[in-house]
C-alpha cells in the first residue's frame, strides 16, 4: 500500500498522506514520494490546483517521524534502507516534501481533517487556501525536543497570524485547538470534520474552472508582492497583466461572456 495516494479529477490533483496508523508522520519513504508527487503536479499541465489532506479521522500529519527521519537527520543513526539513505545524503528532499521555499505554481488547499503538528503545521502553512476540521489541535512542537521548526514554521508562522500568536505557538510549543484560531486569518473554513474535504474540493473545483493562466498570475503577484512597497507590487501586478492579455484566454473569457456561455479555458 502505497504511502501517498495520488488522483486527479477534472484538473485537481488530491494527495492524500496514507499513513493513518502512524498518525500520518512523515517517514522517509513518505517525504521521497510527497517530493516526487510535487514534482509531477508542479510538470502536469492537466493539473491546474491541488488538494493536500491525510488519511484517517484524527490527524491530518504529525509532522516528521520521530523514530525514522528524525534519528537518520540528526545523524543519531545510520540510514537503513533506500528511503533512508535519500534524506541522508539528499537535505533537499525534506524541503521538497514539506515546500520550504519549493513553489509548485498552482494552488494548493489543505484539507485539514486532523491534528496537524510540527511537519503538518509547516505544511498547511505552505498551502494557499486552508478548510480547517473543527475541534482539532494545531501547534509547532519542536522548541519542546531541542529543536525549531526547520520546514517554514519559524520563518513563515507570524506571515499569516499575528506576532503575539506565532510568538506564543513557537515558544510555548503547546497545541491550540482550531476553533480558538477561528478569527486568526490562519484559515478560509472551519467545519465539521465530514465537510472538509469535500469543501476544500468545492474551493479547489472552483478555482480549476477559472483561467489557468490568470489564476497562477494571480496567486504569483500575491504571493511575490508580500514583502514589496506599494509602487513595486503595482509594477508586478501591471506587468503579469500585460503578458495575460496577449493569451488565448484572455480573448475567450469575455467573449463567452458576450455569448452567454461557459468558457473553455485552455491554459495558452
Amino acid at each position: 500500500m502505497s504511502v501517498v495516494h495520488y488522483e486527479v479529477n477534472d484538473h485537481v490533483a488530491v494527495v492524500t498522506l496514507n499513513r493513518p496508523d502512524s498518525r500520518n508522520s512523515l517517514d522517509p519513504e513518505l517525504i521521497v514520494e510527497l517530493a516526487e508527487i510535487w514534482d509531477q503536479i508542479k510538470e502536469d499541465g492537466q493539473v491546474r490546483v491541488a488538494v493536500l489532506t491525510g488519511a484517517g479521522e484524527s490527524t491530518f500529519c504529525s509532522g516528521f517521524d520521530l523514530g525514522t527521519t528524525i534519528p537518520v537527520i540528526t545523524g543519531a543513526r545510520d540510514p537503513e534502507n533506500e528511503f533512508e539513505e535519500a534524506i541522508a545524503t539528499d537535505r533537499e528532499l525534506l524541503r521538497r516534501a514539506t515546500l520550504a521555499g519549493y513553489d509548485i505554481g498552482k494552488p494548493l488547499v489543505a484539507a485539514v481533517n486532523g491534528h496537524a503538528i510540527a511537519g503538518g503545521m509547516e505544511l498547511l502553512l505552505s498551502c494557499d487556501l486552508r478548510v480547517m476540521a473543527q475541534g482539532v489541535k494545531l501547534g509547532l512542537s519542536e522548541v519542546a525536543l531541542g529543536l525549531i521548526p526547520g520546514m517554514g514554521g519559524t520563518a513563515l508562522l507570524r506571515r499569516h497570524v499575528s506576532s503575539a500568536l506565532a510568538m506564543e505557538m513557537l515558544l510555548c510549543a503547546q497545541p491550540i485547538i482550531s476553533d480558538e484560531l477561528a478569527d486568526s486569518g490562519l484559515f478560509n473554513r472551519l467545519v465539521p470534520t465530514d465537510q472538509v474535504l469535500p469543501q476544500a474540493l468545492e474551493i479547489a473545483h472552483t478555482v480549476a474552472s477559472n483561467a489557468p493562466l490568470a489564476v497562477q498570475a494571480a496567486r504569483r503577484v500575491i504571493r511575490q508582492s508580500v514583502d514589496l512597497d506599494e509602487d513595486d507590487a503595482l509594477l508586478l501586478e501591471s506587468d503579469s497583466g500585460a503578458v495575460l492579455a496577449e493569451s488565448d484566454d484572455a480573448k475567450e473569457g469575455p467573449l463567452a461572456f458576450m455569448e452567454k456561455r461557459t468558457p473553455k479555458f485552455q491554459g495558452r
